[in-house]
């Protein structure tokens, strides 16, 4: 899945993919396989480009389509007479993924709210 609000917050920042890419360590097709959403961007290199844009996270992020959560659940599985810890991998929804961020947003403004009546106080 195209990285739409990376590519659009990158053009809108004056920035070309090339310069990103050398302010990642990495060449230019390498990059633009990241930006067309061919090759998933790691949660350090997405830290990095909203370091770079100067933007919250959360204005440039955009989950991969098959992301997925990995949860040890301490569940065991019995093989041959043996138990083995299973670690699952639970497919999340792309509407609940942005549901919660929606929600994380309103719960910083809210936080933010009540920091500035805290300094009034």
């Amino acid at each position: 899945m195209e990285k739409t609000r990376l590519k659009q917050m990158r053009i809108f920042k004056g920035f070309t993919q090339q310069q990103i890419a050398e302010q990642l360590c990495m060449g230019h097709s390498t990059y633009n396989r990241r930006e067309k959403g061919e090759t998933p961007l790691n949660r350090d290199e997405w830290g990095k480009l909203a370091k770079i844009l100067d933007v919250p996270l959360n204005e440039i992020y955009e989950p991969d389509e098959n992301q997925s959560f990995h949860c040890s659940d301490n569940a065991f599985t019995i093989h041959q007479g043996t138990n083995f810890g299973a670690n699952n991998y639970y497919p999340i929804p792309e509407d609940l993924l942005e549901t919660q961020q929606k929600y994380i947003k309103k719960l910083e403004k809210e936080i933010e709210e009540l920091k500035r009546l805290l300094e009034k106080k």
